[in-house]
């Protein structure tokens, strides 16, 4: 019975338009208040050790960091070497897109940080070329969603922080399914552009490829930094993530000199709002999770399901619909840090692996990122193309429909997100 009042007072504030970190806070304020005897010193304490985690400081360094490159000219040296690599085939632009995109993913952690970067060069590029808008902006908005699956990725972290899932494990289980996504959204593009005949690019001499490598390899080498670093235990994710701050700052400022000095307040300006938001909700994330926990919500979903003898596909399938659903409404933060700590002690009673879990979950907030009403891509390519987002709905629907069942096979298939971690020793 709380957990409908719960739900319910959530779902009735969210949606009167307030912010979800309100609302959350909101609904924990007025159920202490009114409905338990939990004592408010007890809530002060949860409230501070919920929050004094050393993984949440790599949020606001990989924030930082991307915004440093989204400012500065790393985006555009990537798309150069992207499209000297495979401008040629079918959909050249459109597949160098998708390989900008997942390049970018691996230095930012941020989908719409990367739709902005990406997106708001080539697209101008692409329907230049002759390409139909629609087309580029469905490439764009999907491929975007890589930001959160290919590591670094800040809903990894969020996860991690929701779970106590280890962040190192989280990044490594990322990077097969990132590829095989990046691959599968390549697959579709070419595809499409080969049945439409779109235009194709020269086939850039290998000189040309070296030049475009050599322009962009101090963007390319923040990969380097920051998982080499990670995996080979030089430093944690967290201390990865202050370094990759410093080097992209380096690298805009610097080496690129895309960015000026007197642009760097501005960055850090921008990158301290976002941190704050993030941070509020997850303040009042971990409140809500501390409401959920004392009134034995999860634990009572986890004995329900196992007295029915309800399995794992099931409870997998389940998972993917309320996802899914709740992706219709909030960004991918938000799900993550209320639905984790309710979902997870039943994935765990039925042993589903925390970090195949980790992985399950961020797919679907990619898919979330992608479609109406509250798609954060679609808003974002929105601002960029100048399309409204019925028409970029219809125009990410092949690209969506692929994610979908590329979402089922990374549910029911584990070992594509544990292979690579098992055999690294992780988990």
């Amino acid at each position: 019975m709380n957990a409908l009042v719960i739900f319910g007072l959530l779902a009735v504030l969210m949606l009167t338009g307030m912010p979800i970190s309100i609302s959350l806070g909101l609904t924990v304020l007025t159920f202490l208040f009114t409905m338990t005897e939990v004592p408010l010193e007890s809530v002060a304490l949860k409230l501070f050790t919920g929050i004094e985690k050393f993984e949440i400081m790599a949020i606001p360094f990989f924030i930082l960091a991307g915004n440093f490159l989204t400012h500065g000219g790393v985006a555009k040296r990537m798309i150069n070497f992207a499209t000297s690599m495979v401008g040629h085939w079918y959909g050249g632009l459109g597949l160098a897109g998708v390989l900008a995109c997942a390049l970018f993913a691996a230095v930012s952690g941020s989908s719409p940080a990367t739709v902005v970067a990406i997106g708001s060069i080539l697209l101008p590029a692409m329907v230049k070329a002759g390409f139909p808008n629609k087309f580029g902006a469905g490439v764009i908005a999907t491929s975007g969603a890589l930001g959160i699956l290919i590591p670094p990725s800040i809903v990894m972290v969020m996860y991690s922080v929701a779970t106590n899932t280890s962040v190192g494990a989280l990044f490594m289980a990322g990077v097969i399914p990132g590829l095989a996504l990046a691959a599968t959204l390549g697959g579709v593009t070419w595809y499409r552009a080969k049945k439409f005949d779109y235009p194709r690019q020269p086939k850039a001499t290998w000189g040309e490829r070296w030049k475009a490598f050599r322009a962009s390899v101090w963007g390319l080498l923040l990969i380097v930094v920051v998982m080499g670093g990670i995996y080979s235990g030089i430093f944690t994710p967290t201390e990865a993530a202050a370094m990759s701050a410093v080097y992209a700052f380096i690298c805009a400022v610097f080496i690129y000199r895309d960015l000026g000095l007197k642009d760097v307040p501005k960055v850090l300006l921008n990158s301290a709002n976002m941190s704050a938001m993030l941070l509020y909700i997850i303040t009042n994330a971990v409140l809500f999770s501390f409401i959920m926990t004392n009134e034995n919500i999860p634990q009572a979903l986890a004995d329900w399901m196992l007295g029915n003898g309800l399995g794992i596909i099931t409870f997998l399938l389940a998972v993917n619909v309320i996802l899914l659903l709740a992706g219709n409404f909030m960004e991918p933060s938000s799900i993550v840090l209320i639905f984790a700590p309710i979902l997870f002690p039943v994935a765990i009673a039925l042993g589903i692996h925390p970090v195949h879990f980790g992985i399950l979950m961020v797919v679907n907030m990619e898919v979330g990122m992608c479609h109406p009403p509250v798609g954060l891509n679609l808003y974002v390519a929105s601002g960029i193309t100048k399309m409204g987002i019925t028409e970029l709905t219809v125009a990410v629907w092949p690209w969506l429909l692929s994610m979908l069942c590329f979402l089922m096979v990374v549910t029911y298939w584990p070992d594509l997100s544990l292979w690579l971690p098992r055999t690294m020793g992780m988990i």
